[in-house]
Parts: C-alpha cells; structure tokens; sequence
C-alpha cells in the first residue's frame, strides 16, 4: 500500500465505524424503544425508501444540485472579485466587512420568500441568489485573510522589480491566498446544497429536493421525507468533495506533504 493509500485509509476508517456504530445504535433505540416512526423512523425504513425511491431522488436532486451549483459558482466570483478589491484598496476592506458580515446575517426562511415573489413561479432564480448570498461570505472573508498574508520580502522584491499593484495581487497575493480560498469554499459547497433545500420549501417549482420533504412530511410520509433528507446529505457530500478534489487539482503539493 502506497503512502497516499495508507494515508486515507487512516484518515477514513475513524468517521467510517463512528457512522457505523451510530446507525446500529439508533436502529436499536428505535427497534427496542418503539419509538413512533413519526418522531424518528428507523435507519433500515429510511434505507427501503431510499431504494424505492431511487430514481426520483436522483432526479430532483439533479434539479437542487444544479440550483446549489450555480449559485455557488457566483457566490464564490463574486466573493473573490470583492476579496481582491477590498485587498487592493483598503477603505473598501472596511466598508464591505460589515456588508458581508450583514448578509451573512440574512435569514434564508426571510429572503427565499422575498425572492419568490420578486421572480416567476416557475423561475429557479431566486433559489440560486439565495445560494450566492449563502456563500458569499465564507469565500469572501477567508479570501481576504489569505490575501492580507503576505511575506514582506516578497513585498520588497515586487517593488523592486516596479510591480503594479494588481500585478501584486495576481503574482502573489493570490497564490499565497488559495489555501484561504479553499477553505471558505469547502465551507461554501455544504452550505450552498443547504441553501438550495431550505430555499425550496418556500414555494416556486417543485422540481427539487426541498419540496419533496415538505411534501412528504405534509402527508406524514416520514420514512419518506426521512428518505430525501439523507438524499440532501449524499448531495451535500459530493459538493464537499467536488471541492476537496479542486483544491487538490490546484495545489498537488498539499497532497504530497508527508503526514
């Protein structure tokens, strides 16, 4: 087994017999228990439901995955323009701290219906402006930490070389940022899928992941609902991951440190 092989399984193996032993754990509570499936089904029901319900799982979390992806991307470009920005000049880091800091503050049950009503019934927009509000700020406050690290001998040699100041931040600034930048988008990715679920309960198109729960929750299908919920998780994983995995194409040398 390579180094790279020993390390993920050593890294895998601990949250792998957690979730295990957490499962076996809530099936007896609630096999012995009998506690009501209304109050928290069985992991085994929720599993069923999940299998039987396979294909429309899939297909509306096609529709909550494409709403979370792209308002993710622009909450994400957004944040990175507005990082440099306010990096570049320093009363806008002090002026757009607070907007971000509010906007991180906005309540999705507040601004989703706000923007359903602002757009079309069957409009997906304002479920993905809800995304990039989301996501704006962890991206936007770890990009400009990572922008503001910044070596001063690195700093001298630019200046010695009569280096712009956008020269600056592409040739330094940045680089030196991307594992900030990382980090708020591995925060982003989680909380863009939630974003998207929890901006579909509030009416619009019933194409998604969220509607679904309500729905089935509504009929007091709750195995059912229980069943897109651990859909939501799975989808939020792999945007989890779609990011662990871009941060390993862009930085490689992360991954070959010796641990």
């Amino acid at each position: 087994m390579t180094g790279g092989a020993a390390r993920l399984v050593r890294s895998a193996w601990p949250p792998l017999l957690f979730g295990v032993l957490g499962l076996v754990l809530w099936e007896l509570t609630v096999t012995l228990g009998r506690v009501a499936p209304f109050l928290l089904p069985a992991p085994s029901r929720i599993g069923v439901e999940f299998w039987d319900n396979r294909v429309t799982i899939w297909q509306v979390g096609l529709a909550s995955g494409g709403n979370a992806g792209i308002g993710l991307l622009l909450g994400a470009l957004a944040a990175l323009g507005a990082a440099m920005l306010a990096s570049r000049f320093g009363f806008l880091a002090e002026v757009s701290l607070p907007v971000a800091a509010a906007l991180n503050a906005l309540p999705i049950i507040a601004l989703a219906p706000i923007l359903n009503n602002m757009f079309s019934s069957t409009s997906s927009i304002p479920r993905r402006l809800v995304v990039a509000i989301v996501v704006f700020f962890p991206v936007f406050l770890n990009t400009l930490r990572g922008l503001a690290e910044v070596n001063p001998v690195h700093r001298e040699l630019m200046a010695s070389y009569a280096a712009g100041g956008w020269a600056f931040t592409r040739l330094v600034r940045l680089p030196r940022a991307l594992p900030f930048v990382f980090t708020g988008l591995r925060q982003a990715a989680s909380l863009s899928v939630i974003a998207a679920v929890v901006a579909e309960y509030f009416g619009g198109r019933q194409d998604g992941l969220g509607s679904r729960i309500t729905s089935a929750a509504s009929y007091t299908a709750y195995p059912r609902a229980w069943a897109f919920v651990l859909g939501a998780c799975v989808l939020g994983l792999v945007f989890y991951l779609a990011a662990l995995g871009l941060e390993r194409l862009a930085m490689p040398w992360r991954a070959r440190r010796p641990g």
